[in-house]
């Protein structure tokens, strides 16, 4: 075995490869000659500087900032567009219920009532319909003024309901004739979700932070 062929082994296992060569002849081989030895000195030394040798580490911080950046706008762009779809159900809800409303209370105030009712009370009753559909429409058409009118359908909604349950337990009213204030129910709970999707907050998205500056 020539010192060439020692080396090209040893060679091999400094760099964690089968030498092919047993361990026991390559140490004899070294231990008897002067030349192998210096060899095999420098390049163990070589190997060890290698290995310990500082590695230039590229800086990422700049793109996983924009990347997290990136992630957080498209899911505020899926959150506002989420939001802007239950806001546009809730305003066409909100209108054909005012719509509703008005087409019911617009007869009335224009030709009475007819039957046995009293024609000023119920020209009053229509009125006040009338008004509150308008108020309706207007929540609808700008919806960012539906929380103002969520107080007067809330209370006009209690107030019905509660009267509603005292003339039907005291039987001077009939249940049929009361399922129509459930439409008054339905309008609050309408414009109180409205109100509260068009109040959801806008948080502008947070700045990138700079490299550096902390």
């Amino acid at each position: 075995m020539t010192c060439d062929d020692v080396r090209l082994a040893l060679s091999a296992r400094l760099d964690g490869e089968d030498p092919t060569v047993p361990p026991a002849a390559l140490d004899a081989h070294t231990g008897s000659c002067p030349g192998c030895r210096d060899w095999l000195a420098r390049a163990e030394r070589v190997t060890r500087l290698t290995r310990l040798q500082a590695v230039d580490v590229p800086d990422l911080t700049a793109p996983v900032l924009a990347a997290v950046a990136a992630d957080r706008a498209a899911g505020r762009r899926a959150a506002e567009a989420a939001a802007h779809g239950r806001r546009q159900v809730l305003r066409a809800a909100v209108a054909v219920a005012a719509v509703a409303q008005l087409a019911v209370a617009l007869p009335i105030l224009l030709t009475g009532p007819g039957g046995s009712l009293d024609p000023h009370v119920s020209r009053e009753m229509a009125s006040f319909d009338v008004a509150l559909s308008v108020g309706f429409v207007l929540a609808a058409v700008r919806p960012e003024r539906a929380r103002a009118f969520v107080p007067v359908a809330l209370v006009l909604a209690v107030c019905l309901a509660v009267t509603s349950a005292w003339d039907i337990a005291n039987s001077t009213t009939a249940l049929v004739h009361e399922v129509g204030h459930l439409a008054a129910v339905v309008q609050a709970g309408l414009l109180w979700a409205l109100g509260r999707v068009d109040a959801a907050p806008r948080r502008p998205l947070a700045a990138v932070v700079t490299p550096g500056r902390g």
